[in-house]
């Protein structure tokens, strides 16, 4: 029949629509798998900056804390000191050297006398008030120094906890980086840690060419998240170590590296130059020109040069100095 013969060509249809449209079983493409894995990685290295970011802020807590519990100790110490005064006068006063106006002027010997009695009664009233009053104040600034202490103890714990919880979710993430990788094929692995080749420049006097200089020198090296150097680095310990050897101490993240010195335009790019890259800021390269730039990739990458612009999107370039 003719309605019958056209619905089975219109099923038809749809089932081989539906069967061209349906994922393929097979595995992923090279491609996606060398995608898949560059996203991982991203995602490590900024779990693995907010994990250092949050070490850096409880180490400074710390330090709070300390500051505060000694600022304690030294106002108590003081404060013990001016009631010992406070405490002598006092006895002083009760012995009778701290004498009415009237017991002064009967016992007088001569108006000179009574003059200089009762100039010595009020050295000693001013002494014995002074010595209350500072004594007053530093117990004062011990209690706000305790006070001070307990906040930041508070804080440093919170922050030690996420401490915690960054280091679990960026150790979870590298895992899962790593045994990406271990699915790339070995072209893939091949092209990632590929050198290429050293690349040396002449470059300009002063700390941001000495910065460059050492960068350059670190060409080879690879990659471990969280590595502080020296036989191997991430993006910021890198720019950091580079700095510090040309004498000029920048911070240790990228999140803080994202705010020395000074902002300059793409068009402006020097060597030494910092280049901070995706909305997040979380990688970092340092300028050779004003097209290349050597940066710590990720793991699998060794330190190497590659074109600015082909790194990622640019959040911000930082001229740390000049």
């Amino acid at each position: 029949m003719p309605g019958r013969a056209a619905r089975t060509t219109a099923l038809a249809a749809v089932i081989a629509a539906t069967v061209v449209s349906m994922p393929s079983a097979h595995a992923q493409p090279a491609d996606d798998a060398l995608k898949v894995y560059n996203d991982l990685t991203r995602e490590a290295e900024k779990l693995s900056q907010d994990h250092l970011k949050a070490q850096g802020d409880l180490s400074r807590a710390n330090g709070i804390v300390v500051a505060a519990t000694e600022a304690e100790k030294k106002a108590l110490a003081e404060s013990e000191q001016f009631r010992g005064q406070v405490d002598t006068l006092t006895e002083a006063t009760f012995e009778g050297a701290r004498l009415g106006d009237l017991s002064a002027f009967l016992t007088s010997t001569s108006q000179q006398d009574f003059l200089e009695r009762m100039q010595a009664m009020n050295i000693i009233a001013a002494d014995q008030n002074a010595a209350v009053s500072r004594m007053n104040a530093t117990l004062t600034e011990a209690t706000k120094a305790r006070t001070d202490a307990t906040n930041a103890a508070a804080a440093a714990e919170k922050l030690a906890a996420d401490v915690s919880t960054r280091k679990v979710a960026m150790e979870q993430q590298v895992s899962t980086a790593r045994t990406k990788y271990q699915s790339l094929s070995a072209p893939q692995k091949q092209t990632l840690a590929a050198p290429g080749p050293k690349v040396t420049v002449n470059a300009p006097a002063g700390a941001a060419g000495a910065a460059l200089t050492f960068a350059l020198g670190e060409q080879g090296k690879p990659y471990v998240f969280g590595s502080n150097g020296p036989n191997s680095w991430d993006c910021s310990s890198l720019m950091q170590a580079a700095y510090r050897a040309a004498g000029v101490s920048i911070p240790r993240v990228t999140y803080d590296q994202a705010k020395v010195g000074r902002g300059v335009g793409r068009g402006e790019v020097a060597p030494g130059d910092l280049i901070i890259y995706y909305s997040g800021q979380s990688h970092v390269a340092m300028a050779v020109d004003g097209t290349r730039a050597v940066h710590a990739s990720t793991e699998g990458v060794p330190v190497k040069i590659a074109n600015i612009d082909s790194i990622g999107p640019i959040s911000v370039i930082r001229r740390v100095v000049g």
